[in-house]
């Protein structure tokens, strides 16, 4: 067993020296308690934050050979940590300070939106990955970091696209992370995006009731499929303004599914305009001559119950710029109309059900 154990060890150090530059250097075998801002989060998560420059997949490989030990026994990366809970976090080799530095959200990017002592919201622009990985080496929460070194804990309460902008919310305390992740999952936390689908939408709310499920495509990207076998996934269709060759539409979560809006938009056989996977690649390809450089996508609204004062809050984040732009072009109204409103919540006994 200890042959084995250190052939396992000798393994990871070689595939570390593989993975990380000459410059780099050596840690040593550490043991960590879990304190009060890490309980409850999933050991993967964990030491991804601990490991700083080590890449995700090497450690998930550091898991699986059972190098990382939580109060003496192996776990899988699924598992989460418990106050007082002793994990031994094996020596890799990581990058050097210098040559994986996050670098910090500047001023203009961080675009506060709420901050106090239990979380943090931001207007995260279009273009910027909220985590790294696939190939970014940094996202919104690294960088964020970056830019709060004293914060003792910040962590992402749900994601966006890299292409979509809008709302994004972070947790800076673990109390709050959990409340926020069981609003999210109970359907408490209201979200609205506003989308620029193709064609002429039907008028009047509809409600997508269609189940989704996830795969790897042929070229290994994730993709999505309305499934009967899937998971439930419920959108609210809410038209704004319908035109000839687009609608601008108001989409209200009622779950929170992987590319759910996207896919539910193209089930309806109207795309968001400008999306790269899902949508019209012809009608993408003429509206980018046109001026729409990106998904037309935005998460300009949040409602919750705030997790430290027990108060519901509303956020709003206007249509950036770009794409206001683009309505303006569309719908050509006059300069000092306001921008659309976002209608009341759905009644769903009123609204018709497109499954």
């Amino acid at each position: 067993m200890n042959d084995l154990r250190n052939s396992l060890r000798s393994g990871s150090a070689n595939s570390a020296r593989r993975a990380h530059p000459a410059g780099e250097s050596d840690a040593a075998v550490r043991h960590a308690e879990v304190g009060e801002a890490h309980a409850g989060q999933r050991i993967d998560n964990y030491l991804i934050r601990v490991l700083k420059g080590v890449p995700r997949s090497h450690v998930y490989r550091l898991i699986r050979d059972g190098q990382v030990r939580v109060n003496g026994a192996r776990c899988d990366n699924t598992l989460r940590l418990a106050l007082g809970d002793r994990v031994r976090i094996p020596p890799v080799r990581v990058a050097t300070q210098t040559d994986l530095q996050p670098r910090p959200l500047a001023d203009s990017e961080l675009s506060i939106v709420l901050e106090d002592e239990w979380l943090v919201v931001i207007d995260k622009p279009a273009g910027m990955a909220v985590h790294g990985g696939s190939g970014i080496a940094f996202g919104a929460i690294e960088r964020l970091r970056a830019a709060r070194p004293d914060a003792p804990m910040l962590e992402l309460v749900h994601r966006l696209d890299r292409e979509t902008s809008g709302l994004l919310m972070f947790a800076k305390k673990r109390s709050t992370l959990t409340a926020l992740h069981a609003a999210w999952g109970d359907g408490s936390v209201k979200k609205r995006y506003t989308a620029l689908a193709l064609g002429s939408i039907a008028k009047g709310r509809q409600v997508v009731d269609a189940a989704l499920r996830k795969y790897v495509g042929r070229d290994g990207e994730r993709r999505v499929s309305v499934d009967p076998n899937g998971q439930r996934a419920v959108t609210i269709v809410l038209p704004q303004r319908i035109g000839e060759r687009a609608s601008l539409v108001t989409a209200e979560l009622q779950t929170g599914r992987t590319h759910q809006i996207r896919v539910h938009l193209a089930h309806l056989g109207h795309p968001i305009l400008g999306d790269p996977r899902y949508g019209d690649f012809a009608a993408n390809r003429e509206w980018a001559r046109a001026g729409l450089r990106r998904m037309f996508l935005h998460a300009g609204e949040l409602r919750f119950v705030h997790p430290g004062t027990n108060r519901t809050v509303v956020l709003a984040a206007p249509l950036p710029a770009d794409l206001a732009a683009v309505v303006q072009d569309v719908f050509n109204p006059p300069s000092t109309q306001a921008p659309p409103q976002t209608g009341p919540a759905a009644r769903p006994n009123d609204i018709p059900v497109i499954r």
